[in-house]
């Protein structure tokens, strides 16, 4: 049963007493009094169950008995810091590594994405000499200082944003509302050549790229996917002016994406980061993240003279936690349930689409799904207000969504992996429901003739990717997962 030491009108005037105003609560006129999880289930404190369609931290599923006994068992003998030698620390980074391309070899544990994220940073400025940051459009990367100055998620929030002279920001590649979209003959390059042309103009005033920083995919964003061969032709330009790449893995990695574990190898084999950085599933709600780099940038960080120490990470326990996360994803077939569920549920969607004119875009892979909702297909006016609409009307029938984007209009799926299609059907079914609703008080329908969304899709048409024929939600057939990840090593 559920349980709660307060009433929860005591908590909500303990909480505006006691913890600091910016720290907000999802659903704030009414917010939810969670006390329990399990699986992909949350519960209040009268025992409601809420299906979690959001919840992308706690990977395995909320509660996961083999994570719990794992941390229980290794805290009832020891934790400490990683200044002792302890096999549960080694064992860890050499399980990572093995899924990761050869050359990142070499981990720093941390607790926290932001922290992995500040560590890459300084790896970055260190090994290369130079100071100057690429970030993306609507980027997030974490909330401390430095970070805050590479997230236009976060300092466009600002009342007086002042970016940073060393910061430059290109372009999202999103092709649906982006710069370039849909029925560019060539997004990736277009996308790639306007971070060349960055570089151009910095080199220009004097200042030199460290580093180009960006999510995998796009989430606070408004789960932007990038064109299939944008991140090779910027690591290009990056490296040719002597920086390096930072693929943020945070909120993507692990198997999430369904054909591969992780989501930079969506771009192809011919890529990789020079610099990946992990966080929130990696831990299953345990504070825990790591920066995973090359020999020849560890080496440069250690030349600067000065010690790298962080007390708890890479303690024993994270460790532990973290090993039993990797074989639960194993164990569970995570992975390939994410390629399952997450095309069935996209393919929901996407009928979904055909009957709704609020729906502008479907897009994402595996269990990382993004609905656009739009007032107007032609124009792709936000549907702000509605989309705000469903996620409160979905919350009132105790299913969690968010809605995220530089404009709050795209629907966000990213639930625990252990999400099934009966949950898809549920949310699917729900959204469904409140999108006639709406549709009918605004008196939408869908027109008549065609408009844009005739034009063939960069994300539906076939693709070959790593030798995989691919479609809006990776391969076809879940026997097809990545060719990387059969390389994994023990």
């Amino acid at each position: 049963m559920a349980t709660q030491v307060f009433k929860k009108q005591k908590t909500i005037e303990l909480r505006k007493k006691h913890i600091g105003p910016s720290c907000k609560v999802f659903f704030g006129h009414d917010p939810i009094k969670i006390v329990r999880a399990r699986g992909q289930y949350m519960y209040n404190e009268k025992d409601e169950q809420y299906l979690d369609c959001i919840n992308n931290v706690a990977h395995v599923g909320h509660s996961h008995p083999d994570v719990v006994r794992a941390g229980a068992k290794q805290m009832e003998l020891l934790n400490t810091n990683s200044r002792f030698l302890h096999d549960n620390l080694v064992q860890y980074a050499q399980r990572l590594q093995a899924t990761l391309p050869e050359k990142l070899s070499v981990c720093y544990f941390v607790n926290s994405g932001s922290e992995a994220n500040d560590l890459a940073l300084r790896l970055a400025w260190q090994y290369t000499g130079h100071r100057d940051i690429i970030t993306l459009d609507n980027a997030y990367h974490g909330h401390v200082s430095s970070l805050i100055d590479i997230s236009p998620y976060k300092f466009h929030q600002l009342a007086h944003p002042q970016q940073s002279q060393h910061v430059h920001v290109a372009p999202s590649p999103d092709i649906y509302r982006g710069k370039y979209r849909e029925d560019h003959p060539d997004p990736a390059t277009a996308y790639a050549d306007d971070v060349k042309d960055i570089i151009e103009k910095a080199h220009a005033k004097g200042h030199k790229i460290a580093v180009f920083i960006a999510e995998s995919l796009q989430s606070c964003g408004g789960q932007v996917i990038p064109p299939v061969g944008y991140f090779q032709k910027v690591a290009q330009h990056v490296r040719e002016a002597g920086g390096l790449f930072i693929a943020d893995e945070v909120q993507v990695g692990f198997g999430r994406v369904g054909s591969h574990f992780w989501a930079f190898q969506l771009q192809g084999e011919d890529f990789v980061p020079d610099i990946v950085t992990m966080g929130k599933p990696i831990g299953n709600g345990h504070p825990i993240s790591c920066v995973v780099t090359t020999r020849e940038v560890a080496e440069g960080f250690m030349s600067s003279g000065m010690e790298y120490f962080n007390t708890f990470g890479g303690n024993p326990v994270s460790c532990a936690i973290g090993l039993a996360v990797l074989d639960v994803i194993e164990k569970e077939a995570l992975q390939s349930n994410a390629l399952r569920v997450g095309g069935y549920l996209t393919d929901l969607l996407e009928k979904l689409k055909q009957k709704h004119p609020l729906i502008g875009d479907i897009r994402g892979r595996g269990l990382f799904v993004g609905v656009e909702l739009v007032k107007n297909r032609i124009e792709r006016t936000p549907a702000t207000d509605e989309a705000q609409t469903v996620i409160y009307r979905l919350k009132d029938q105790r299913i969690l969504l968010s809605a995220d984007g530089p404009h709050r209009n795209v629907l966000k799926f990213k639930p625990p992996m252990c999400f099934t299609t009966e949950d898809a059907d549920l949310a699917v079914d729900k959204i469904d429901q409140i999108l006639t609703d709406l549709e009918k008080a605004s008196d939408l329908s869908m027109p008549a003739d065609k408009d844009p969304e005739t034009i063939p899709s960069k994300r539906k048409e076939t693709l070959k990717e790593n030798g995989h024929e691919i479609h809006s939600n990776g391969p076809t057939d879940i026997h097809s997962i990545t060719k990387t990840n059969k390389r994994r090593r023990t």
